[in-house]
This record gives structure tokens, C-alpha cells and sequence, in this order.
């Protein structure tokens, strides 16, 4: 097989041990136009907290590529890569979701609500297709079924170059599918080092500021000394384990503080401007 450059950009990012950059973003045609514009690494499709469409992603994942930058680029890989976050929790075991969006040519898989030893292990199952008990690293065994109708062409490889490379990495150093689980209950940060050590696979362990700060009682009030510690904690934990660790609330006013700690996957959101708004209500005495 003719050899193939890394086609996943946040892989591309972390093997070269710099912070790989995405945003959330719904499977929306605009968004996405104006999202894939800018210097990201991936884009995640919120499909947790958004309607779980499957026809709007795969029209919103075909408005990503870009036949001037592919042609300019020599390259297959696409400038900004498409992942998803899928809308069960990680504790409902859930394995079609995964299916149906890595089927579409989705390069990541996140997780919400993972817990668990066992619902690492599943997440990470569920984004790999069975191989013989023979295989290198066969464990976590796949489970993902075979039916990959439009993830070759997506990616721009034939049938077999795609089984090639359809796999999660670290686990398989060529494989192009990242797979994310969110550390969002006290309950995982207290499994996360098991999780960690005994699931190999997983590539990313996104903090879920949001639920886990509801849990500690402090909603959404992320610089309480409760929650900042409990981030605090996850962080070293995957810094011990060497896995990238992502915080979904980064902004100017904190992520160079944020990089510098050693967060690896960050989420800085656009600011939508309203220059123009605010200069017309100046102007008309408002």
C-alpha cells in the first residue's frame, strides 16, 4: 500500500506534542462555512445538546472540504477535521451512535458521562471493527459492525486503505480515529486512573466543566477553589498516564494560562462581533 500522511489533524497535533485546537459546533451548513475558515485542528459536532440528525451531518461534513485547499495541500488530509460528540452518556453503552457517525467519515468520537472502566472500555470497543484474537493489540476487541458506505470516499481512500487505517490511535500508531471520553462526575475522576491504565485507546479526556461543577454544587462557577481543584486533579491524572487532556472552556483572558498548565486539546469558542451594531446605537444617541 502507497504510504498515507497522518489524514487526522489533532493526532497530527499531538504526536508532534503541541496543543491541539476544535470548538463544539452544531451541524449547521453557515456555521460550519464560517468555523472551517479559521485555524482549527477539528470541528466537533455537537450532537448531544443539538438534535441528533444524522442527514444534517453528513451535508454539514461534505460543506468542510475544500477542493482548492485539497488540490493546493497534495494532500487528502482535510484542513480542519470532522469529529463528533454523540449524545449518549457513557453509561447507557451505547454503541450504534459511534456506528452511524464514524460510518459517515467522522475522524473522532467523544463521549459524554464516562464513568466507568467498563464504559471506557466500550467507547473505545465501539469505534474498532473485530480483527482475529491473534491481531496486535486486539484488546479493547472491536465491535464496531462493517458497513462503511461513505467513510472511504470521504476520506479518499479505497475500501481496504480505510480498514488500514480505521482504527484509534494511540493504541494503533497508524490509526486515524480518536477516541474522547468526558471526565464529567466525581465518579470518574475517582476511576480515571483504572480507566486510564486499563483501557488502552483512548486519545483525549475532555473535562465536562459544566456537569461536574453541577455535581460539586457550585453551577458553572468554574474558579471556585471545589471545582478548580477537582480540574486540577484530572489534569495530573493524565499527565501521569500520558494522555491528553482537553478543557472546553478556554477564552483570550485564559488560555495562555490554560496551554502553560499543560491541557493539550482546547476549545477557545469564536467571539461574534457586533462592531457595527454597537457603533450605529452610539451614533443614534442609544
Amino acid at each position: 500500500m502507497t504510504d498515507i500522511p497522518r489524514l487526522n489533524g489533532v493526532i497530527r497535533a499531538l504526536e508532534q506534542g503541541q496543543a491541539a485546537f476544535t470548538t463544539f459546533v452544531p451541524p449547521e451548513l453557515d456555521m460550519v462555512r464560517a468555523y472551517n475558515a479559521a485555524p482549527y485542528d477539528a470541528l466537533v459536532f455537537e450532537l448531544e445538546h443539538s438534535p441528533y440528525d444524522i442527514r444534517a451531518l453528513q451535508d454539514t461534513m461534505q460543506f468542510m472540504l475544500d477542493r482548492r485547499q485539497i488540490a493546493a495541500s497534495g494532500s487528502l488530509a482535510p484542513k480542519v477535521t470532522p469529529f463528533a460528540r454523540i449524545p449518549a452518556n457513557g453509561s447507557e453503552m451505547n454503541q450504534f451512535l459511534a456506528k452511524q457517525v464514524l460510518d459517515l467519515g467522522v475522524y473522532g468520537v467523544i463521549w459524554p458521562h464516562v464513568s466507568t472502566v467498563e464504559e471506557a472500555r466500550n467507547a473505545v470497543a465501539a469505534c474498532r471493527y473485530p480483527r482475529p484474537s491473534t491481531a496486535p493489540a486486539f484488546e479493547p476487541a472491536g465491535q464496531r459492525g462493517d458497513g462503511p458506505k461513505f467513510a472511504p470516499g470521504y476520506w479518499g481512500l479505497t475500501q481496504q486503505e480505510y480498514y488500514e487505517r480505521a482504527d484509534v490511535w494511540p493504541l494503533n500508531p497508524k490509526g486515524e480515529i480518536l477516541v474522547g471520553i468526558m471526565c464529567e462526575e466525581v465518579k470518574a475522576i475517582r476511576n480515571l486512573p483504572d480507566m486510564l491504565q486499563q483501557v488502552p485507546g483512548i486519545g483525549v479526556v475532555l473535562i465536562g466543566l459544566g456537569d461536574l461543577s453541577q455535581e460539586l454544587g457550585f453551577p458553572r462557577q468554574y474558579d471556585h477553589p471545589a471545582v478548580a481543584s477537582a480540574v486540577a486533579e484530572i489534569l495530573a491524572i493524565c499527565k501521569v498516564n500520558n494522555v491528553a487532556c482537553g478543557h472546553p472552556h478556554v477564552n483570550a483572558g485564559n488560555i495562555e494560562q490554560e496551554v502553560a498548565r499543560g491541557f493539550r486539546w482546547l476549545m477557545p469558542t469564536p467571539t461574534f462581533s457586533f462592531t457595527a451594531l454597537e457603533k450605529g446605537r452610539s451614533a443614534a444617541g442609544r
